[in-house]
């Protein structure tokens, strides 16, 4: 190891770990192959040697500092970091002026990295825009709040956003690996025993972030207790102690996933919205994804409040909606809000009912054929067949209703869809029968007639 290196060592040695880990190049970067992986945008642009002005969106954690420093080293740009926290319109002058002087005497680029870019106000955000505009630097702005509400759109029409994702458990568990491995800028001299449990641990209790995984690992190293012949046993104690919290248990792929799951859907269903929210919590503070339990709030309006109150749909598509504008934390709002409605709501599984009966059918009698009156004539052959010649128009009718017949032959007067008593869906069940009634009528005095 040379000089400069010895120092470079020294120099890391009192860094957080997470800092020394930072990537050094695009192929130790970790996650986001949605914008970096083959044919994506970054990596064209990176190709094509022609980096764009960015605006970096994502959680924290999500490495939006390591990329912009790594776009510009492989676009063999200058890096200029500056916070928004700390920085003025005298700062981003100063910066401008520094890059005009790289660009006109040596050919140079510079990229322009603020950190927190939400916090600069609308004339720091203007002093950007004509040196954004004419190339001066190339602008990398990161954010963990909607640049569509944050950033100017004078600004954000002069720069593409690029939405950074939280990151998966299986990718933390690769950082926390690497970590565990590198002696040089990582753990790897130190005496430590890490089952793969423990580290998975470490990776879901991250919840995406990245430097969250590796200060908890850090934390854990530092305060584990030495064993028979000096190594330390991380244990999940030792994280829960790291953490300064107790970690749920919680197997994503095992029996207490599917058992909070399934309280939290049952405890739905029976108008229960205290333990609703109870066990949403518990998966939420655990570490699930919360677009999963989403997903499964959207089923459950469908299949358990249904027709008694069509509304529940659209909140819960709702609450989906804002949770991915928002994230967390804050998206824990939309989500609770979301579930005390379901839950409160009045039930009708007849969504699942109803398709299950139409199912039996369509299993026992195959492809029915369409009767004629409900065909199109849309062709030569089909007018020839008199195909739709019967059928009857409802709006032509009184009530915009005639009766007639819409299933095949062969399951003629057939009833899927029983309607429940249960909140709106009560008005539904009597509508229909008002109908059927009136068809009882109608089809009791053709008969009459005929018989006549």
């Amino acid at each position: 190891m040379d000089l400069f290196a010895r120092a470079a060592s020294r120099d890391r040695r009192g860094q957080p770990l997470a800092e020394r880990m930072r990537p050094q190049t695009l192929a130790e970067f970790v996650g986001q192959a949605h914008v970096l992986g083959p044919g994506k945008l970054l990596r064209r642009a990176l190709e094509a040697k022609e980096l764009p002005s960015l605006i970096l969106w994502g959680p924290p954690g999500t490495g939006k500092t390591t990329l912009g420093r790594l776009l510009a080293a492989e676009a063999g740009a200058r890096f200029v970091p500056m916070s928004a926290v700390m920085a003025g319109v005298k700062d981003i002058r100063e910066a401008i002026a520094e890059a005009a002087v790289h660009r006109d005497e040596r050919g140079e680029r510079t990229v322009l990295f603020i950190d927190e870019i939400h916090r600069f106000n609308k004339a720091q955000q203007d002093a950007l825009l004509p040196h954004v505009e004419a190339g001066t630097v190339v602008l990398i702005g990161a954010t963990t709040e909607n640049p569509s509400f944050e950033v100017n759109a004078a600004l954000l029409s002069r720069a593409k956003v690029v939405v950074l994702r939280a990151l998966a458990e299986d990718e933390l568990r690769t950082l926390v690996d690497r970590a565990l491995a590198d002696e040089e800028r990582g753990l790897g001299k130190q005496p430590l025993d890490v089952p793969g449990d423990v580290r998975d641990l470490v990776a879901r209790e991250a919840r995406g972030d990245a430097r969250r995984a590796l200060a908890t690992l850090e934390a854990a190293a530092a305060i584990a207790a030495p064993g028979e012949g000096g190594r330390k046993a991380v244990t999940p104690a030792v994280i829960e102690e790291a953490l300064q919290r107790r970690t749920l248990l919680y197997d994503k792929a095992g029996d207490e996933h599917y058992g909070v799951v399934s309280a939290f859907i049952k405890s739905m269903r029976g108008t229960d919205p205290d333990a609703a929210v109870y066990w949403m919590a518990r998966m939420l503070e655990a570490g699930e994804d919360p677009l999963f339990v989403l997903r499964r709030m959207v089923i459950f309006a469908a299949e358990d409040v249904g027709l008694a109150d069509p509304q529940a749909l659209s909140v819960a598509v709702a609450a989906l909606e804002a949770f991915r504008l928002v994230g967390l934390p804050e998206g824990f709002l939309p989500m609770t809000e979301a579930v005390l409605y379901l839950a409160t709501a009045p039930k009708s599984n007849t969504a699942l009912t109803t398709y299950a009966a139409a199912k039996a059918d369509i299993d026992e009698h195959g492809a029915l054929p369409v009767p004629d009156h409900l065909r199109p004539a849309s062709t030569p052959l089909g007018k020839s067949l008199h195909w739709g010649a019967a059928y009857q128009y409802p709006h032509d009718f009184e009530g915009h209703y005639v009766r007639q017949e819409h299933l095949p032959e062969a399951l003629r007067g057939r009833r899927y869809y029983d309607p429940t008593e249960s909140g709106r869906e009560r008005a539904v069940k009597e509508r229909l029968e008002a109908l059927r009634a009136q068809d009882s009528d109608d089809a009791g005095g053709e008969g009459g007639d005929k018989g006549g």
